[in-house]
């Protein structure tokens, strides 16, 4: 019984110890990140853009360790099966344990954002970008929750930074004349 209760005060211990080491640095993807969107910028069409595009979630669903990876994907099937209180549960405690990778905050963000909830949405998109300055999917997801909080000039602002980064969002036909993001006087 004394080895038992000694192997599991070991296993505490360490389990402890490991979780008191913190996450490790999230992967540094920054190269190929800007040659995917270099390639974006040269695209032919949309499709071919699309396809670039999809490449660049491989990189920013990175997570910096398995443990941090398992919550990142429980909180994306959260979302995408619609429980977003839950999902966001989840990107609680992967940026609380990650607290410099981007995509923990990205993924909260667009869970705040599918609430309506744009101004807890808004905070996690401005370290999203501060983290991983070429997400275009966070820059593009701010211009629509700016959108969302009627503060139109810095969402056409900000969907503009995107599009820089690449030409193809399908959000670029929110620019469009009367569209809800057109320029002053091509917005009727």
């Amino acid at each position: 019984m004394k080895q038992i209760v000694t192997a599991f005060a070991f296993l505490v211990s360490s389990t402890i110890a490991a979780q008191s080491e913190g996450c490790p640095a999230a992967p540094d993807h920054s190269d190929g990140v800007a040659g995917i969107i270099t390639q974006i910028q040269q695209a032919e069409n949309e499709r071919a853009a699309q396809i670039l595009s999809n490449q660049l979630w491989e990189f920013w669903a990175d997570a910096p360790d398995d443990s941090a990876q398992a919550v990142l994907d429980r909180g994306m099937t959260r979302r995408s099966q619609w429980d977003l209180l839950g999902a966001i549960e989840d990107f609680d405690k992967l940026v609380e344990y990650c607290p410099s990778y981007a995509e923990g905050y990205n993924q909260r963000a667009f869970a705040h954002f599918l609430r309506q909830d744009y101004q807890a949405a808004l905070p996690d998109l401005d370290r999203a970008i501060e983290l991983s300055p070429n997400h275009v999917a966070a820059i593009s997801g701010k211009a629509l929750t700016l959108l969302g909080l009627k503060r139109v000039d810095e969402a056409r602002e900000t969907l503009q930074q995107a599009l820089k980064l690449n030409p193809w969002l399908s959000e670029r036909h929110l620019l469009d004349a009367g569209g809800p993001l057109a320029p002053k006087g091509e917005d009727i």
